[in-house]
């Protein structure tokens, strides 16, 4: 099949090779909410079993590509897991996936960067999500899918991701720069001090899809992060968001960027680590 240059394909592109023998379709949403209490998650299977993209399979990125043993949610199984995971899902070395959500694409852009950090590239991001398929007249379906057992190999790459202390020593390193990728008003009540903030939404359009690549040129430029001089290390709330942002920067022409996945639930775990608010 003829792919794009970015890993980015809109509802036309998938429409037309929705029926290779290669392409794997995943619906890689979770539901993320917010309440007093905090923020709570929950699976998406039963979503995913009401309406999906034909042929599309689902993976539970919290309960299959998560580990249980740490406080931080999502932090990444290892490489073993990950690999049995996506095999069961259908997913090989020779495949194309094309990964999409319900949401607002930043559980899509999570597993695209996941599937990116276990090495593997033949990743895309469907524009716009199941909303934009919708609205381009495209169907849906509710079909129960039983994919073929593949194998999948993991190669991990470690710099894909930054650790806390690899994020306490870019504090004071001219080469680094931290991108917050929360919103302003969380950006001003506490950030990792040196961070520069590049809110999520600013980077796509109302409808969810991304912006063109002038326009997070320019948002990038602004905060400095197209400086060839220093590397990008995104972050959030949780590491989900950050890999919005580093799927941007992509699009935007970096390709070094790492994401500091622990974010700020990790780093204000420990009292004693600074904080900046603006």
């Amino acid at each position: 099949m003829t792919e794009p240059t970015l890993p980015l394909v809109d509802a036309a592109w998938l429409a037309e090779h929705l029926d290779d023998p290669r392409l794997r379709v995943v619906d890689a949403t979770v539901h993320l909410s917010f309440d007093e209490n905090g923020a709570h998650i929950a699976s998406a299977e039963e979503t995913y079993r009401a309406e999906h993209i034909p042929g599309a399979v689902f993976i539970d990125q919290d309960a299959e590509l998560s580990r249980d043993d740490t406080p931080i949610r999502f932090t990444p199984v290892d490489s073993d897991r990950f690999a049995e995971a996506l095999g069961a899902a259908g997913i090989g070395d020779d495949d194309t996936v094309v990964v999409y959500d319900h949401a607002n694409g930043i559980w899509a852009t999570r597993l695209w960067w996941h599937l990116g950090y276990e090495g593997f590239d033949r990743v895309k991001v469907l524009d716009g999500g199941l909303a934009a398929w919708k609205a381009a007249g495209q169907p849906t379906g509710s079909e129960e899918v039983q994919p073929t057992p593949a194998t999948f190999t993991a190669r991990r790459r470690p710099e894909r991701i930054a650790s806390t202390a690899d994020v306490e020593a870019a504090i004071d390193d001219d080469g680094v720069l931290l991108v917050n990728a929360l919103a302003p008003e969380d950006f001003a009540r506490g950030h990792i001090p040196g961070s520069v903030n590049v809110p999520f939404p600013s980077l796509v359009r109302e409808n969810g899809t991304l912006k063109d690549a002038g326009a997070l040129r320019e948002i990038f430029a602004a905060a400095g992060a197209l400086d060839p001089a220093v590397r990008p290390v995104t972050y959030c709330g949780g590491g989900i968001a950050a890999t919005a942002a580093a799927f941007a920067l992509l699009a935007a022409g970096r390709d070094d960027v790492a994401i500091y996945d622990g974010s700020m639930t990790e780093w204000t775990a420990d009292p004693s680590r600074p904080l900046e608010a603006s």
